[in-house]
C-alpha cells in the first residue's frame, strides 16, 4: 500500500545517563531532503542522522530535531587553587596593611575573577550516538507508520477515483461509435434539403463519414487511459515507493483526455471529458503527497 509524505514521529534514547530526544516531522517533496538539528556537541553525527532518515524514507522534506536532555553535564566547574592562593594572600596582605577588621573569607577567594571558570566536559559520542540512534530509530518508526495511515486513506481515495475514471471512459466508448452514426444521419439531412431531392452520391457520403470517423477516433486514447488506470492500481497495491509513477502516469492520463476533448464533436462526450478531467485533477493532487 502507498504510503503519505507527511508524518510526525518522536522518540528518545537513553544510554548511561545520556538521554537523547528526537522529533522527525515530514512533509510534501520531489526528492528526499532532509534538514538535522542537532546540538553544536553532537553535530559529528549529523551525517549519520541524514543517512539514517534516507535510507528508511524515498521522498519528503523531513525535518529532524535533536535535543540532548542531559545537557546539565555539559559543563563542569573548574578551580585554578593557585590563583586562589595568590588572591588569598594579596587579600590577606591589604587587610593587614590597611588595618581593616575582619578576614578573608571563601566566598571573597571564590567570587575573584578567574578562580572559579566552567568547562565543557568532553562528549562521549560513542554513547551519545548509541542513545541518539534509538530516538531516532523510535521516531521513524512512528513516523513511517503515521505516513502507512495517511497513505491508507489516499489509496482508498484514489482507487473511488479510478472507478469513476472507468465508469467515465466507458461511457465515451460507448458514444463515439454512436457519434458517427450521427454524423451521418445530419449529413445526409443536410446534403438531401442542399439537393433539394436530388439523389445522393451513396459513395461519397461514405467518404466523408470514414474521414469524420477517422479524424474523431478516439479508441487509441481509450486504451491508453485503461492501461494507464491499470498500472495505477498495480503501483497502489505495491509496497514499493509509487509517488513518481503515479504523477508520470496521472499526466499521461491527462494529456489523453486533452486529445479525446480535442477529437470530439459530440457535446455529451464533450461534457464527459470535463468531468474526466476534474477528476484526473484530483488525482493529480492527492498524487503530489505520495511518497
Amino acid at each position: 500500500m502507498i504510503r503519505s509524505m507527511t508524518g510526525f514521529g518522536a522518540g528518545r534514547g537513553s544510554v548511561n545517563g545520556e538521554e537523547v530526544d528526537v522529533e522527525v516531522r515530514s512533509v510534501n517533496h520531489k526528492y528526499c531532503e532532509v534538514k538535522a538539528r542537532l546540538p553544536r556537541e553532537l553535530s559529528a553525527l549529523e551525517h549519520e542522522v541524514v543517512r539514517t532518515v534516507k535510507d528508511r524514507l524515498a521522498r519528503g522534506g523531513v525535518d529532524v530535531a535533536v535535543r540532548r536532555t542531559s545537557a546539565a553535564s555539559l559543563v563542569a566547574p573548574r578551580v585554578d587553587v593557585n590563583l586562589a592562593e595568590s588572591y588569598a594572600r594579596a587579600f590577606a596582605e591589604v587587610q593587614a596593611r590597611l588595618g581593616l577588621p575582619g578576614s578573608v573569607t571563601l566566598a571573597d577567594v571564590i567570587s575573584a575573577e578567574g578562580v572559579v571558570r566552567l568547562d565543557e566536559r568532553a562528549v562521549d559520542l560513542d554513547l551519545v550516538g548509541e542513545a541518539l540512534r534509538r530516538g531516532l530509530a523510535q521516531a521513524l518508526s512512528q513516523l513511517v507508520a503515521m505516513r502507512a495511515r495517511e497513505g491508507e486513506a489516499l489509496g482508498r481515495d484514489l482507487l473511488a477515483r479510478l472507478d469513476e475514471l472507468e465508469r467515465i471512459v466507458g461511457r465515451v466508448f460507448v458514444l463515439a461509435p454512436q457519434a458517427v452514426e450521427q454524423y451521418r444521419t445530419r449529413l445526409s439531412e443536410r446534403i438531401a434539403e442542399l439537393t433539394r431531392g436530388l439523389p445522393v452520391d451513396p459513395a461519397r457520403l461514405a467518404q466523408e463519414v470514414a474521414v469524420f470517423a477517422d479524424r474523431t477516433d478516439v479508441a487509441e486514447e481509450i486504451t491508453r487511459l485503461r492501461s494507464h488506470v491499470g498500472q495505477v492500481r498495480a503501483l497502489l497495491s505495491s509496497t514499493e515507493p509509487a509517488g513518481r509513477k503515479l504523477d508520470f502516469l496521472v499526466q499521461e492520463m491527462h494529456r489523453e483526455a486533452n486529445t479525446i476533448g480535442s477529437k470530439s464533436q459530440n457535446g455529451e462526450i464533450a461534457a464527459l471529458v470535463v468531468a474526466l478531467k476534474a477528476e484526473i485533477e484530483r488525482m493529480r493532487e492527492q498524487v503530489q503527497n505520495v511518497e
